[in-house]
């Protein structure tokens, strides 16, 4: 083999490498970007394990500072690799871009272009056509609607962000100094990208904003006579969702407790396509925290809000979001935060501890004066609170049928989630492949009879 092929075996003209970190919110970003280029005539390969491409698009991640140091050294990785003339081009886009942009550009020349959260779309202009044009298949590139996507997931799922940003302003989150304020997409768009997305094969929609409770209320003016009224669109925009044919499953992420939109839980209850699960982020539960937190609740409150959404949606899963170490939190606070866990009994629960983050409140009026190993250790205690209560809890569906949708095949087991679960995140069912062998085929349901549990887990068998 000759210099000249070593030489171009070095990356693939045409093709672009995309790397995607962080939420679900960024992946949707990614897609987007990556079904402009491919109707643009680029050959687009997502988080490849190996990428070869000749250019690399990084979607970064800025939240908090783990997430912004996988950023860097993926930065760093891929620089290195253009060093080494395995790349011909580096680009960086999302959140860790939007916030840094200036300090980047200073410290890491060797990429070429940056982009944040609002003009991403940019680089599609800026890169151009190339040589020769082809589309994912190698085909030509066509014009396509700008909710149109590259799906990256399993055909038979997908994210549907429905706004960006977010107005709440908690003490802690520097979401609002990246993304800006809270702005919703309009209805009709969006149930345009559900029944494009539904032509696809998506059956499930996993629907993602940073705060779903406040969608619509940035819309269409309200009328004089209830203009101090507050009007939530969500209820409305999940009911048409579910009316879409074809959607089988409605999963909701992230709503915020504060003016939480109660007639959602009556589009719930009504439409066995919404599924009975909502990711619903607590932080907290003392007033001291929630207040310190600005999270504009109490706990009477939030605990109200709780009992309501069991007693109008019976069944319904609800996950949430902790957070320890904050700024002012005592071993008090702590303390009742898991006598709190064990008396609220979540199916699904996630824990943070405090990342002190510049530009936010905590960071300009607080001391980040807990010890990282005591935040730690409170982390780590309450995950295995959580742990026990998530055993007894799916211990009790042994014996059970549930729907399953089947993700993938892995190793001796098919991997299928239900209703309550949602993917990536949360808990799996595996069926055995043994001994009858049974070909079951993903993205397809199935009534699966719960043998086993463990504490993250379930086991079953297809009912005949």
């Amino acid at each position: 083999m000759n210099h000249l092929i070593i030489e171009t075996l070095k990356y693939y003209e045409g093709e672009i490498d995309f790397i995607t970190l962080g939420c679900s919110k960024n992946l949707v970003d990614a897609e987007r970007v990556m079904r402009q280029l491919e109707a643009g005539g680029w050959r687009c390969v997502h988080d490849a394990a190996d990428p070869k491409g000749e250019i690399c698009v990084i979607n970064t991640c800025g939240f908090i500072g783990d997430a912004k140091e996988e950023s860097v050294n993926m930065i760093l990785q891929m620089a290195e690799r253009k060093k080494q003339g395995k790349l011909k081009k580096l680009i960086v886009m999302g959140c860790l871009s939007e916030r840094y942009r200036a300090e980047l550009e200073e410290e890491l020349p060797e990429v070429d272009a940056y982009y944040g959260k609002f003009d991403f779309m940019n680089l599609i202009g800026g890169l151009g056509n190339p040589k020769e044009p082809r589309g994912p298949r190698g085909s030509r590139g066509s014009s396509c609607s700008s909710y149109e996507r590259h799906l990256t997931t399993p055909k038979h799922y997908a994210y549907l962000k429905i706004s960006e940003g977010c107005d709440r302003f908690c003490s802690y989150c520097a979401i609002p100094l990246i993304t800006g304020r809270h702005t919703s997409r309009p209805k009709e768009e969006i149930l345009d990208e559900v029944r494009w997305l539904v032509a696809q094969g998506v059956k499930e929609l996993n629907v993602i904003a940073q705060d779903l409770s406040s969608y619509g209320l940035d819309l269409s003016p309200q009328p004089s006579a209830v203009r101090n009224q507050k009007r939530h669109l969500l209820p409305e925009l999940v009911d048409e969702i579910a009316q879409v044919p074809g959607v089988e499953w409605i999963r909701l992420h992230y709503a915020y407790p504060t003016d939480f939109p109660e007639e959602l839980l009556e589009v719930m209850a009504k439409h066995a396509n919404v599924c009975k699960y909502l990711d619903i982020a607590l932080q907290h539960c003392t007033d001291h925290m929630l207040g310190l937190m600005r999270r504009h609740i109490t706990r009477a409150e939030q605990d109200a809000l709780i009992r309501k959404i069991r007693e109008r949606v019976p069944g319904i899963c609800i996950r949430t979001t902790l957070m320890v170490g904050h700024p002012g939190e005592t071993e008090e606070d702590f303390e009742e935060l898991k006598e709190w866990v064990k008396e609220m009994r979540f199916d699904r629960m996630g824990c943070f501890a405090y990342s002190d983050e510049e530009g936010t409140y905590a960071n300009r009026h607080y001391q980040d004066d807990i010890p990282q190993d005591v935040k730690d250790r409170r982390a780590e205690e309450l995950m295995a609170l959580q742990q026990e209560i998530s055993g007894e809890l799916m211990a009790a569906k042994v014996g059970t049928t549930q729907k399953v949708i089947i993700d993938r095949e892995e190793g001796e087991y098919w991997i299928g989630r239900t209703q309550y679960d949602s993917p990536e995140v949360d808990c799996e069912v595996l069926i055995s492949r043994q001994p009858s062998g049974v070909g079951l085929q993903p993205g397809e349901f199935y009534e699966v009879r719960i043998t086993r549990a463990e504490e993250f887990d379930l086991y079953g068998e297809c009912e005949d």
